[in-house]
């Protein structure tokens, strides 16, 4: 969330964009080679380009992007496999690049040598219940009615902002029993 608020604002500073979701879940579904494609699809407009492997994508990035003044964001890397194919070194983009990394492994980014870790706090208790509300209800306002119900999946949340943006948008629209059920079963997944 706060990368792509980040992303958005800052956009119209640099020539070449790409904000490249889920990447655990997409390296996994269509592999790494697809990524660097989606990466220079998104960055140089190169949309029908077909790499042979990862090796070959690597050489093709550098030498497309290190002249571009770059803002590339990479949401959820897991594995250093990951950022040796997708951003390799600072010399691969051009002066004045920029590259955001989110990750739950701070151990990923201190080993591929990342200079700055911004670790994100959770939201205290009043944004929580606001950020919940809005994504919910549409509204700040709190229904009396799902106040206990509330307050469950605030708990549950422990104030990460993407956990109460899925739990809010999953209970908009519903009934408090389906409230209800919705809280057991995330209560069950302790992760």
């Amino acid at each position: 969330t706060l990368a792509r608020a980040l992303y958005d604002s800052v956009a119209v500073q640099f020539d070449a964009l790409c904000f490249l979701d889920e990447v655990r879940e997409n390296a996994m579904k269509h592999g790494l080679v697809h990524l660097q494609q989606t990466i220079l699809a998104e960055t140089v407009g190169e949309k029908d380009i077909r790499l042979p492997s990862v090796k070959q994508g690597i050489t093709l990035l550098k030498q497309r992007l290190q002249e571009k003044r770059v803002l590339l964001v990479l949401d959820d890397i897991n594995e250093s496999e990951q950022l040796k194919a997708l951003v390799g070194s600072p010399g691969w983009f051009g002066p004045g690049s920029r590259v955001i990394i989110t990750t739950r492994d701070r151990q990923l980014l201190e080993s591929h040598g990342v200079e700055k870790i911004y670790e994100v706090e959770n939201l205290a208790d009043g944004e929580a219940l606001e950020l919940l509300c809005w994504k919910a209800f549409k509204t700040d306002k709190v229904y009396p009615d799902f106040i206990n119900k509330i307050y469950r999946a605030l708990t549950y949340a422990s104030g990460l902002p993407l956990a109460l943006e899925v739990i809010g948008s999953n209970l908009f629209g519903r009934e408090i029993v389906e409230w209800e059920y919705t809280l057991d079963l995330y209560e069950k997944i302790h992760d």
